[in-house]
């Protein structure tokens, strides 16, 4: 009777497991769909925090002048003397999407497409598209490393990393794509058959030297993560005795697919970057002879080696990747113990506990790449998303997701109103608004000329503004973080040009001046002396290179401190 009793107990423990675990599956799957919806939404809306200027200056701004013949600026990455980056990657991004609302204009399906929020919306749309190829690795690689799938694709989409990075147009987004993609591969089942298979299937040799080539010319760097996913396919592969002849010939067999793909760059970039007498033009390497040499890397900022591991991983990632860090100083103390010079007595040493060899094998594919690029001393934040999806399957592993909830909800949401809100958030707006107010039927009827002067602000990327090659109606003075002086010299200068001649149709056109400036700058650029005769603020916008002070913060002015300004200079003599 006490038995049938237990088997009655069990069973009914069984069945509310069960119930349990569906419920939280279903919840889940709830989460990941209304996460994956407001990614789609965000970048609609669109997103206004601006976090690097490599996200326009390295695709969307140099597509722009080459599609649309926009007036736009050429960074010195993409100087035809010695370019250091693929046009591939931005023309199949920025390229098609521009090409696309140029097509609908021209064709009349969509007058009046092509304006500062297409030119911005546009390639971020395509980028968000493919940043649930993030989401299909995460989905199918998660039984194999023993992660729950809905679990770990609520983690990615709930993560600020997904919402923000993965919606951009940087080279690090593309790396993160490529880096998923070939875990995906050498992760295959068969793979890790004994049995008839154990020849490599050729599709996935091809593929696998395609991303490798790939990612190698989007970014050199992608060798760092590469490099540890490649190794593992190959030793699964490297069944029999002779494991270096094994896996010398399975490396082998990426040859074919990596030449053929690494002469479609090449020759790509020699079309695009010269002429056809010109060399040869091969931009990782160039891009390597550029970033080896330590001078070049200063002027970009440099930073200590150990930035990535104790600053740029939790920025990005938070309490995951102290978690990473937890479980591998686990590893460690495991491998340590058995050494008898190490401890401080002979008492035996307490079992620690250890993560399963999948455990083990996720926490390499994290930190081999992260101490490869600590190598260098330019260590910024972004170069560290592609490491996001082992991080999340490995979180998804341990079930530790439940236990975090609060923390990583908390954390992510501080995140993605931090660089998706107010991080430079009022430049984008900005951007708008004067391309309006230049493409106003007023505007136009009287042919004025704008002189747009930014301080302290980012880059301004100058395709938003919407401006034809054809048409100089517009000179933008980028004086970055001038100081008080230099700022008010060339204030003084530009409020003197009350008009603008046009050299080609020998007509002088009425001069606009504006100064777009962050709230605490409003002070200083007061000192300079001139009067302003229209003001707009825009909210919100933070800017981590002149913060606010608290004791503003605290007082009735917070929000113009959070904000940035566009100044129209008052041009009258009296005034000056």
């Amino acid at each position: 009777m006490a038995q049938r009793s237990n088997c009655l107990f069990a069973q009914v423990n069984l069945g509310n497991s069960y119930s349990l675990c569906h419920e939280l599956s279903m919840a889940a799957k709830i989460c990941w769909g209304s996460l994956a919806l407001l990614r789609i939404v965000w970048c609609l809306l669109p997103q206004t925090g601006y976090l690097h200027p490599d996200e326009f200056f390295q695709s969307p701004e140099v597509m722009a002048g080459d599609i649309l013949d926009l007036e736009v600026y050429h960074p010195w990455e993409f100087v035809s003397s010695s370019p250091c980056r693929t046009v591939v990657f931005p023309l199949i991004t920025s390229g098609v999407a521009f090409w696309v609302i140029k097509s609908l204009q021209q064709l009349g399906i969509w007058p009046n497409s092509i304006n500062s929020y297409t030119l911005l919306v546009s390639p971020r749309l395509l980028l968000t598209a493919f940043s649930f190829t993030l989401d299909y690795c995460v989905f199918q690689l998660s039984p194999f490393w023993g992660a729950d799938q809905w679990s770990a694709l609520a983690l990615l989409a709930g993560s600020y990393v997904t919402l923000i990075f993965y919606t951009r147009t940087f080279a690090n987004t593309f790396e993160g794509l490529l880096f998923a993609l070939l875990l995906l591969l050498v992760s295959s089942r068969e793979g890790t058959c004994t049995s008839a298979i154990r020849q490599a299937n050729p599709v996935v040799n091809s593929f696998i030297g395609f991303i490798t080539v790939a990612g190698f010319f989007n970014r050199p760097t992608f060798l760092a993560f590469a490099l540890l996913p490649l190794l593992y396919w190959t030793g699964v592969n490297a069944t029999s005795p002779q494991k270096i002849k094994t896996i010398t010939n399975h490396l082998l067999k990426l040859v074919p697919s990596a030449a053929f793909t690494a002469v479609i760059f090449i020759t790509a970039d020699t079309l695009y970057f010269t002429s056809a007498e010109s060399a040869t033009v091969v931009t990782p390497f160039n891009f390597l002879n550029y970033n080896l040499n330590p001078h070049n890397l200063a002027q970009h900022g440099t930073h200590p080696r150990i930035t990535h591991f104790a600053v740029n991983g939790v920025m990005l990632f938070g309490i995951l990747h102290i978690s990473a860090i937890s479980s591998g100083l686990k590893i460690l103390k495991r491998n340590i113990h058995p050494f008898p010079w190490i401890r401080a007595d002979n008492r035996r040493p307490v079992p620690v506990p250890v993560p399963p060899e999948g455990s083990c094998m996720l926490l390499a594919f994290y930190f081999v790449p992260l101490a490869l690029l600590s190598l260098f001393n330019h260590q910024e934040p972004r170069f560290l998303i592609p490491l996001i999806l082992p991080l999340v399957l490995l979180t998804a592993q341990q079930n530790k997701v439940l236990k975090w909830k609060a923390v990583i909800i908390i954390f992510n949401i501080f995140g993605a109103l931090l660089f998706g809100c107010l991080h430079q958030g009022g430049l984008i707006p900005c951007l708008f608004h004067l391309e309006q107010l230049i493409h106003s039927p007023k505007s136009l009827h009287h042919q004025a000329h704008y002189t747009l002067l930014f301080t302290h602000t980012y880059m301004p990327p100058r395709f938003l503004l919407n401006m034809s090659k054809k048409e100089a109606l517009v000179k933008l003075i980028d004086v970055a973080g001038a100081e008080e002086k230099v700022l008010c010299q060339t204030l003084g200068e530009l409020a003197y040009n009350v008009t603008w001649e046009d050299k080609e149709t020998d007509t002088e056109r009425t001069c606009h001046c504006f100064v777009i400036a962050p709230g605490p700058m409003r002070t200083t650029i007061q000192k300079c002396q001139f009067l302003f005769k229209n003001e707009i603020l825009i909210f919100p916008h933070l800017t981590m290179e002149d913060p606010p002070q608290l004791s503003f913060l605290l007082s009735k002015k917070w929000k113009s401190e959070l904000g940035l300004y566009i100044l129209q200079i008052d041009r009258k003599e009296d005034s000056i």
